[in-house]
């Protein structure tokens, strides 16, 4: 059985306990740290107005057929 304890540390708190960590549990807290920067940072870009606007102007030019294909792109690059 797991348990799950939330606390509300202070920074200055949390900076003191990470500096305390040998190299792994830092590497290790580094991944988990830039995993979920990673996944906030994806979740408020597909939230940004700008950012749905701009995906609904290509998927409407994508069904009018307004397209290249990759074949078609690296033919008229190479030329």
């Amino acid at each position: 059985m797991s348990a799950t304890v939330n606390l509300q540390i202070s920074l200055d708190t949390l900076i003191q306990a990470m500096s305390a960590l040998d190299l792994q549990a830092k590497h290790q807290l580094l991944e988990i740290i830039e995993q979920q920067v990673f996944e906030a940072e994806e979740a408020e870009y597909q939230e940004d107005a700008v950012t749905k606007t701009e995906i609904a102007a290509v998927q409407l030019e994508y069904s009018q057929g307004e397209y290249m294909t990759i074949d078609e792109f690296v033919e008229a690059e190479a030329t």
